[in-house]
């Protein structure tokens, strides 16, 4: 088979390799498609994974059909299409034993410290981390999409939202995109996108949205224009940046929510006026983080798959670009490069060619 391997940082490349054999309760897919990650790009030209382990194979947003099981594992899952959760937590710390498992202290992880999805067989732990689709109609694009719009539902539900309220997205990439999506599901009224490039802004448009410009436009002036004169009762803060938290500030209302999603690549201001803010308009401030998989009080992925199942969450028109893993390379390549303006990219099986 064909994998994509990180062999050292700036060193991605397609290594042939033997198909491994499931043992145990372990389950053997054969991928159909993986997303490439924000977070895959400065692995590969910058940083390097999770614990210096090479080679080693990356993309942990992925799914597949089983193709073969373990001596252990459920034999009935042959055959079966899903979604992968790719943590493999500890299951003995405090975090893992109250179902926190993105909080485990001592995970592991397909895709960043073990070898995940950009290959044309990966093996997955158990059945456990085995998402099953129930729906033949579904994509396996789709499936390669549970996890990234798995994070966006949670930001959705830790922020609280309730039927009527009004919602802004900071950040018009994917996730933003099903954020937005995720809070009309919710029951939100008026639901606004922000972002600051034309071609997110222009792309946003085009997939159903409402989005402003986040630097043309006053955006607190221009949501009260578009929900009667009120501001937000929350923002979801996707960028990760010092601006669009300011903003996020300004455009929330008084005892509102900011669900803070976005991952920092750099150190946070928070200007002195909207730090006073915070405390006047005794505002909520939610860490976001990965997302929520027991099943109690309700298995997030197993809903974004249902959500998907049932055609009441569609991300098909978010997907730019695609490729044939031995494209891989170059693709991230460009988008690291800037080569290339994506939404989302992914591996696919069914491309011939790049």
């Amino acid at each position: 088979m064909k994998s994509v391997r990180l062999h050292a940082i700036k060193d991605f490349r397609v290594d042939n390799l033997a198909i491994p054999q499931p043992v145990g309760e372990q389950l053997l897919l054969k991928v159909g498609a993986c997303g490439i990650c924000g977070s895959d790009i400065p692995r590969i030209f910058e940083l390097g994974t999770s614990k210096q382990k090479y080679p080693l194979t990356l993309g942990h947003e992925f799914g597949g059909t089983v193709v073969a099981a373990g001596e252990e594992a459920d034999s009935s899952l042959i055959g079966k299409k899903g979604a992968v959760f790719p943590c493999i937590p500890c299951r003995k710390c405090n975090s893992c034993i109250s179902g926190d498992y993105a909080m485990c202290v001592d995970y592991d992880y397909l895709g960043s410290r073990s070898d995940g999805g950009f290959s044309e067989y990966c093996l997955i732990p158990s059945s456990w981390h085995f998402v099953e689709s129930a729906n033949p109609e579904t994509s396996m694009e789709a499936m390669a999409m549970v996890e990234p719009c798995t994070v966006a539902q949670h930001a959705v539900r830790k922020s609280n939202l309730r039927a009527g309220y009004s919602v802004i997205v900071f950040g018009a990439g994917p996730i933003g995109i099903m954020a937005a999506r995720w809070a009309k599901i919710f029951g939100a009224d008026q639901v606004v996108l922000v972002d600051v490039i034309d071609e997110k802004v222009r792309f946003a448009g085009e997939c159903g949205q409402v989005v402003l410009n986040g630097i043309r436009q006053d955006i607190a002036a221009e949501f009260k224009k578009l929900s009667g004169g009120r501001l937000a009762d929350i923002v979801i803060e996707g960028t990760g940046t010092g601006a669009a938290l300011n903003q996020a500030i300004d455009c929330v209302k008084t005892f509102g929510t900011i669900s803070l999603l976005g991952n920092p690549h750099m150190d946070t201001t928070i200007r002195l006026s909207q730090h006073s803010s915070i405390l006047r308009k005794e505002l909520t401030l939610v860490g976001i983080w990965n997302s929520y998989y027991a099943d109690t009080p309700i298995n997030e992925w197993k809903y974004t798959v249902r959500m998907m199942d049932t055609g009441r969450m569609f991300v098909g028109d978010l997907i730019t670009h695609r490729s044939n893993i031995d494209g891989i390379p170059q693709l991230c390549e460009d988008i690291y490069m800037h080569r290339v303006n994506i939404c989302k990219a992914l591996y696919s099986e069914d491309v011939e060619q790049c």
